[in-house]
């Protein structure tokens, strides 16, 4: 029983390298721009505020509270660029060594991102039980955004860095508690990643026929399923108002992890401010994800996020529903409203809830006609289900209100 399993590992192994090194030859790798963050003076970027992932810009595990110290200061209306760096790859269970893991997936030294060997290879405490796995970048000083206000994020841009990306299933983590099927031990360690059994499958992107970038699974028969990208920053959103340490993993009221992929580039999310400056951070790239995330991790990747950070003031802007409590995003097509909470079923609530606020400040109809629509009209997705706390988030078409006439924004 163990050759042919052996066999079909070394099979499954060798696809990796060829799709590896050959997405790689037609990847351009986002290299860092800079060294610290700084205003871009020329090049592609010119103009844009910039914030690589350093060990003195990056928290591991852990979100920006309102004691942290900002790595940049930038006046409202910027657009900032954001080098981030993927956790995939880097943790625990894969050995805590970038180069290591990537090259045994046969991927090439030099395709492997200098701030990933950096942040392994640093003594940077990070604790697998304990903290969450999200490398953060930032925060962000915004000029002129304070509590009462929204800060307005404008998705310009998701790059992906390098040509590939990590899905995992850890025990305990996924939607099924039987997967993963490995068994895990008691002394599994960085040295020893085996041991914690968990499945984390290397995936190279690579372009189709029509020159576009998929995913690419080679499967144990060599066959590959191929799926188109969607790239996103899973991690948006601003410091809560509070000294404790705030954990990467469940998003809340001032965003986080909420790993909503249709906030992609040309959508628009909204937060409203907790503390002075209101301490913007990203991170938690996602080339593509699933409703749901149900193993765990979405094609996870390290990318490039570009951004257009403004301060909208209450009394004077004019702020989608009125007024915010917790995260509200847009595209050219829908308003999204988020529902958060551990259990499912009340994640959809609030979901509903919050739909139902917004279409009542917005548009000025009743709550029961605003009832009446979403149950009719109106889809409610599943983000994820994997974070904690779960979310549900309400796909409002906006063509649906053609006949009211709203205000410029």
């Amino acid at each position: 029983m163990l050759k042919p399993l052996a066999l079909s590992l070394a099979v499954a192994a060798s696809f990796s390298f060829i799709s590896a090194n050959a997405s790689a030859e037609d990847f351009k790798i986002l290299n860092q721009l800079e060294n610290k963050p700084t205003l871009l003076k020329s090049g592609e970027y010119k103009c844009h505020y910039y914030v690589p992932s350093t060990l003195n810009t990056i928290t591991w595990g852990y979100l920006p509270n309102k004691d942290a110290k900002p790595v940049l200061t930038i006046p409202a209306g910027s657009t900032i660029t954001f080098d981030t760096v993927s956790h995939e790859g880097l943790l625990e269970d894969q050995g805590r060594d970038a180069e290591k893991y990537f090259t045994s997936q046969g991927v090439k030294a030099e395709h492997i991102l200098p701030e990933a060997k950096l942040i392994t290879g640093s003594k940077l405490k990070h604790d697998f039980h304990k903290d969450g796995p999200h490398i953060i970048t930032g925060p962000v000083y915004v000029e002129g955004a304070m509590p009462g206000d929204i800060l307005k994020v404008e998705i310009l841009k998701v790059e992906p860095r390098v040509p590939y990306g990590v899905i995992s299933n850890r025990h305990g983590k996924g939607t099924l508690p039987e997967f993963p099927k490995r068994q895990k031990h008691d002394h599994a360690s960085p040295a020893n990643p085996e041991a914690y059994g968990n499945v984390s499958v290397f995936t190279p992107i690579e372009k189709n026929a029509d020159g576009v970038w998929e995913g690419v699974l080679k499967t144990e028969s060599g066959k590959s399923i191929r799926f188109p990208l969607n790239p996103f920053m899973g991690t948006m959103g601003v410091a809560p108002n509070t000294s404790k340490a705030v954990h990467s993993v469940p998003p809340s009221f001032y965003g986080g992890n909420i790993d909503i992929n249709d906030l992609t580039a040309g959508a628009t999310a909204y937060y409203p401010v907790q503390v002075p400056g209101a301490l913007f951070y990203t991170g938690d790239s996602h080339f593509v994800q699933g409703d749901g995330e149900v193993a765990l991790t979405a094609l996870e990747g390290s990318a490039r996020a570009t951004f257009k950070i403004s301060v909208l003031k209450a009394g004077r802007d004019k702020i989608p529903g009125k007024s915010l409590t917790q995260p509200l995003g847009e595209n050219d097509e829908f308003w999204i409203t988020p529902g958060l909470d551990e259990d499912l079923d009340e994640a959809m609530r609030k979901s509903t809830r919050e739909a139902i606020r917004f279409l009542v400040d917005e548009y000025g109809i009743s709550e029961e006609i605003a009832y009446a629509y979403l149950s009719a009209a109106t889809d409610f997705e599943v983000s994820q289900v994997v974070d904690k706390t779960k979310g549900i988030h309400a796909m409002i078409r906006k063509a649906d209100f053609k006949e009211f006439k709203k205000d410029a924004k």
